[in-house]
């Protein structure tokens, strides 16, 4: 019997020394890399050419006839359509080929391309979050840690299978990028078509993409217009999208959406994807670079068109990098701290003495506080390079604006509850050439002659409904004191600027 017992014990030991070696092993196997996922083309064949010969061919010719306009040097942003290649490739190869033609600060090493799903709704956005997506012209890798960086910074990045599979709109983008660039990885990601998508995107992306990162925004203009009702809806949407300000593209688009267009069933199929690129690169110099609609096309039908545009986000080359717009939780963060500054000084006479620690309310960037009363001016300064940091702008121009604008007297304590506060964060100036290079309701101008200055925000002009020689003129008188036209003499240096301005 106790043998027997023994013999049971030895045998149990002998089990569970194998099982903890097989244990020992699995988990050395679980670290193994195994044969990365790759996602195969699925739009081969139709939009684009199977052939990879047959498609690297269509590809050059389009690169071949794109003219381009003189552009910055630094390619920060893209906003490129993705049709089939016979509608929209012409148009797309205007947005590739500028990088082709640019020398950025470093060589792009990263390319994070963004669509909305054309096949399903979801909250938030899907990553592809490792392996290669493939077309005829080879494989294309991830750079999966930064896909990681992105899920970690927000629980709605995360990824969904289903979102990509079928999904068209980033795989057209590839063969070109494989044409124009060499040792970059991908970032895929798509959109959910649910509110608030873009927000999550941007507070992800700005604290992680630098000068070596490009993103691309795939999106069609209008859908199935007449040809000239495509022109008209997709000039007002180019036009919206180059102010930098995303608020103006959702007013256009809503606008457009209650004029009842026949047959317009969409002014921007990837918004959202071009709100990203908006938010991250509001204070860059943006422009277009081609706009056609498939009614353009030689087999394309004019009573139903898709318009497409290529609009390029870039680094101008005689202005110092700025940063990505400010989010709704700062905006509303400065508006409390200009409201607390002038309250606390116009009924004690201090300066409130706070700290905070958010990096991009810490950041050297200039501002003006504005306070209005009844809808009307009450008070308006700012500055442009600042040594302070963003928030402590913002308490000390909150303050010169309520008791230090010369326009008016002081402000009383019994005003306070009725004053509103707008904040306008600036980019650095950047000098023009000349007074054509100013578009009116981006930028901001400031004129200098000699000891004699004067600055416009860019608001000024869309809340006055001022055309340029308006703006320029009253800017010229009212601001500097000079003659009316001063704007066009030579002897005028004009400074350009963009703002994002809030409100409470």
């Amino acid at each position: 019997m106790k043998k027997v017992v023994f013999f049971a014990i030895f045998i149990l030991l002998v089990v569970g020394a194998a099982l903890v070696i097989d244990q020992k092993i699995m988990k050395k196997t679980e670290k193994i890399p195994q044969k990365a996922s790759v996602r195969e083309p699925v739009v081969a064949g139709t939009f684009y050419p199977a052939s990879k010969e047959e498609l690297s061919s269509m590809i050059d010719g389009f690169l071949n006839n794109a003219e381009l306009p003189k552009l910055d040097k630094h390619i920060r942003g893209l906003i490129v359509p993705h049709a089939g290649y016979v509608y929209s490739g012409q148009v797309a190869a205007y947005g590739y080929k500028a990088l082709m033609d640019s020398s950025p600060v470093g060589e792009i090493t990263r390319v994070i391309l963004i669509g909305n799903s054309h096949q399903e709704y979801f909250e938030g956005a899907s990553i592809y979050p490792e392996g290669y997506f493939k077309t005829p012209l080879g494989e294309v890798q991830i750079d999966e840690d930064f896909a990681k960086k992105l899920m970690d910074a927000n629980p709605k990045i995360y990824f969904k299978e289903s979102a990509h599979l079928q999904e068209h709109s980033l795989e057209v983008q590839l063969p070109f990028l494989q044409k124009t660039l060499k040792n970059f990885r991908i970032v895929p990601i798509i959109l959910g078509n649910q509110p608030g998508a873009a927000d999550i995107l941007i507070d992800a992306l700005k604290n992680l993409i630098d000068d070596n990162t490009l993103i691309i925004a795939s999106s069609d203009l209008s859908h199935y217009p007449k040809y000239e009702d495509a022109k008209y809806s997709d000039n007002k949407v180019i036009q919206a999208i180059l102010t930098g300000k995303r608020e103006n593209l959702r007013k256009t688009i809503s606008d457009l959406e209650k004029q009842n267009i026949p047959n317009l069933q969409t002014c921007a199929c990837g918004a959202d994807a071009i709100e990203v690129v908006m938010g991250l690169f509001s204070d860059k110099n943006s422009k277009l670079l081609k706009y056609a609609n498939s009614g353009d096309t030689p087999i394309g039908d004019k009573s139903q068109v898709v318009g497409y545009g290529a609009i390029a986000f870039m680094d101008s080359t005689s202005s110092p990098q700025a940063i990505s717009e400010l989010n709704q939780s700062e905006q509303k963060r400065l508006l409390e701290i200009a409201r607390q500054a002038v309250e606390t000084y116009v009924k004690e006479g201090k300066t409130i003495k706070i700290q905070e620690n958010d990096p991009i309310l810490n950041k050297l960037r200039g501002a003006f506080v504005t306070l209005k009363k009844n809808g009307e001016l009450r008070g308006c300064i700012g500055i442009f390079e600042p040594s302070i940091p963003l928030y402590r702008v913002v308490i000390e121009m909150g303050i010169s604006a309520a008791v230090n604008d010369s326009r008016f007297t002081p402000v009383t304590k019994s005003e306070l509850d009725k004053l509103e506060y707008e904040i306008s964060v600036l980019s650095p100036l950047r000098k023009v050439d000349s007074w054509k290079d100013i578009e009116i309701g981006k930028h901001g101008v400031e004129i200098v002659r000699g000891l004699r200055k004067g600055v416009f925000l860019p608001q000024v002009a869309t809340e006055n409904d001022w055309d340029l020689d308006t703006f320029m003129s009253t800017l010229c008188t009212q601001k500097a004191g000079l003659p009316a036209d001063c704007w066009k003499d030579s002897r005028t240096e004009i400074y350009v600027f963009t703002a994002q301005v809030f409100g409470e």
